[in-house]
């Protein structure tokens, strides 16, 4: 018995949200089957039951990877606006001066994609006032609800933002760590304030250790928390990239 399926495709990573990448993410490390992970990629991308995607065939089915394959090699640009529905969010202006306290806050929940969401409310706020390409933001009141909202961004924003925050992280981080092993140094109050914001031992060790673990961090290269944002590897079988995508062969 044939049937017809009509399956909304993304074109752009735009069409994806973040809250279905962390479902493809969460899933994928959950299974070592690359055909499986193939269709719950679609299932969970396309928006369509399981049920079905095991009846495409299976030249469709490569079809489909390859375009997810090279939908996610795209490196998109940053945007500093965004709606989700009616609300639209801005970008927080000067993110260089904000304190190395909420700079380690950010990054602690920008290294996985299952807190990303967390991170977003913190990047992005709602647009109070705009005027042509300049905008207010609200004050930043992180709640759960704000966060959960940031699980309907658009992809292409969120891996931007991302980019665009490890950039700014590999050009600060070592001035400003640099500069607070003097500041420590001169003024040792400074450290128990240190302490205190970062749950660090009193005993002076504690962030002796976090900073040089920072470092650390940097001589390895800051990435995205994944730079493989597919993992396209998992489909060595399945992927065919000499075809194009032809919604008139997802007829099974």
């Amino acid at each position: 018995m044939s049937m017809d399926l009509k399956i909304n495709v993304p074109t752009d990573l735009s069409e994806i949200t973040l809250k279905r990448y962390q479902a493809y993410i969460d899933m994928q490390e959950k299974s070592n089957d690359e055909e499986f992970v193939a269709q719950k990629m679609i299932e969970i991308f396309c928006d369509i039951q399981l049920k079905d995607i095991v009846k495409i065939k299976l030249t469709s089915l490569q079809e489909l990877v390859a375009h997810f394959i090279t939908l996610f090699d795209v490196k998109p640009k940053f945007k500093p606006t965004f709606k989700i529905k009616d609300m639209e969010f801005g970008f927080i202006p000067e993110l260089e001066e904000i304190s190395f306290a909420e700079y380690v806050d950010l990054e602690s929940t920008l290294s996985s994609w299952s807190t990303f969401h967390r991170a977003m409310a913190k990047l992005y706020r709602p647009i109070t006032k705009k005027h042509g390409e300049k905008y207010q933001i609200a004050e930043y009141n992180p709640s759960p609800e704000m966060e959960e909202l940031m699980k309907f961004a658009p992809l292409d924003v969120c891996i931007a933002a991302s980019l665009f925050f490890w950039n700014l992280g590999n050009e600060l981080l070592p001035a400003t760590l640099n500069y607070l092993e003097k500041e420590i140094k001169k003024n040792p109050e400074l450290l128990k304030t240190f302490q205190k914001q970062l749950n660090l031992p009193n005993d002076g060790d504690g962030i002796k250790a976090y900073m040089h673990s920072l470092k650390e961090m940097l001589q390895s290269s800051m990435k995205l928390p994944s730079s493989d944002l597919l993992n396209a590897s998992r489909f060595s079988r399945l992927k065919n990239k000499k075809t194009k995508l032809n919604n008139d062969n997802l007829i099974d």
